[in-house]
């Protein structure tokens, strides 16, 4: 079975910023910064950032959608460093409520609309 076969949910290319805030396992505020968007699913999301994510910690992200923002909170689940030196970090989405889940799936519709524009 490979890794897509795995996936609750299919993820959707998009190529966005959204600000991020990187928390250790006592909440204690470690980083923040700016990355983009590689691929999001209403389960997680792959971003890309000039910087490594330690997958022990946790992320509060921000995310914009038209007029609308999103925080959502995440789990690093891994990343790994890229031959052009940045980096990509894979993050579960937790504590979710059905809010964000609705606007996940309009997230996900609109970008799905466009690749298939492509």
């Amino acid at each position: 079975m490979t890794a897509d076969e795995k996936r609750r949910a299919p993820r959707i290319d998009s190529h966005n910023l959204l600000s991020y805030v990187c928390h250790d396992e006592n909440n204690l505020e470690l980083t923040q910064g700016m990355g983009r968007t590689l691929n999001v699913s209403e389960g997680g999301i792959l971003m890309e950032t000039h910087i490594y994510m330690d997958p022990r910690y946790m992320m509060a992200l921000t995310i914009a959608m038209e007029d609308d923002i999103m925080e959502i909170k995440g789990k690093i689940t891994y990343c790994k460093k890229r031959e052009d030196g940045k980096f990509e970090t894979g993050i579960r989405f937790i504590e979710i409520d059905e809010a964000k889940v609705k606007f996940l799936k309009q997230f996900i519709v609109i970008f799905k609309g466009q690749e298939n524009s492509i």
